[in-house]
């Protein structure tokens, strides 16, 4: 992995500024533990963590912010936005994303350093996860080969322990975006600081193959927590908070640990 704090590109075509949705639930009294901050993928935004997560971990003693991604940005910029609201934060951020989430929070580690990283279902691989999404939901998959906008599907993202309601609710949420915004050209750089990473998924994630879960909790040195019985949404689906709590309670340990 190579590392990147400054890049050419940076002085000669900076990011656009623009106005960034953070959703932030604090903790009551004096917080002593890091910032969270979670990254949504694709069509998710702040939302998605603030139905479930965002309010647990700040139980947790943990102060949780979520940002959306930027209307049309690609990976560039929404790497930017990440390491920018990670640095205004009071304290150094642990960085959390899902899903294609999970890849700008790879490449936000090679600028920013986080206390620590974990990365949900993450898309890293492109094209295991276009095969297993073409096998799961043909129909909606098919645009994204021509550069059209992946529509995903209740069985993609949920369980079927999550009411059908439920899911159509976060469903209707949800906005398809072309993949090429969030395209990555060649690895994710090494992370600064070499901060504990964790990768986290489901064996029953129609989305992100098991292989690939394991491949990328290799490459941060590790094996993957899995949660049988889940899909890929993990902080919506039914059964959220074993996931939340046991990536809290790894999180706990790592900064009991010595650095």
């Amino acid at each position: 992995m190579r590392s990147e704090l400054l890049r050419f590109e940076d002085w000669t075509s900076p990011v656009p500024a623009v106005e960034r949705e953070v959703v932030s639930r604090l903790v009551e009294g004096e917080d002593e533990q890091p910032p969270v901050l979670f990254v949504p993928g694709p069509g998710h935004g702040a939302w998605a963590f603030a139905e479930r997560w965002l309010g647990h971990t700040a139980k947790r003693g943990f102060p949780a912010h979520s940002l959306t991604p930027r209307d049309g940005g690609d990976l560039r910029a929404h790497v930017h936005d990440v390491v920018q609201v990670a640095a205004a934060l009071p304290r150094q951020a642990v960085l959390v994303g899902h899903g294609t989430g999970a890849l700008v929070v790879a490449y936000a580690l090679g600028r920013y350093p986080a206390r620590a990283a974990v990365l949900v279902s993450p898309v890293l691989e492109p094209r295991p996860a276009l095969g297993a999404a073409l096998r799961a939901n043909p129909f909606g998959t098919l645009p994204a080969l021509f550069g059209g906008a992946q529509r995903l599907n209740r069985k993609q993202l949920f369980s079927p322990g999550l009411p059908a309601e439920e899911a159509d609710a976060y469903l209707a949420k949800i906005h398809p975006r072309p993949p090429r915004a969030w395209t990555a050209r060649g690895d994710a750089p090494r992370p600064v600081g070499n901060p504990p990473a964790l990768v986290v998924g489901s064996p029953d994630d129609r989305v992100v193959p098991r292989t690939s879960l394991d491949r990328a909790a290799a490459r941060y040195g590790g094996a993957p927590l899995l949660f049988p019985g889940m899909a890929h949404d993990l902080m919506l689906d039914a059964g959220w908070a074993e996931p939340i709590d046991a990536i809290l309670d790894w999180l706990a340990k790592e900064l009991a640990g010595p650095r």
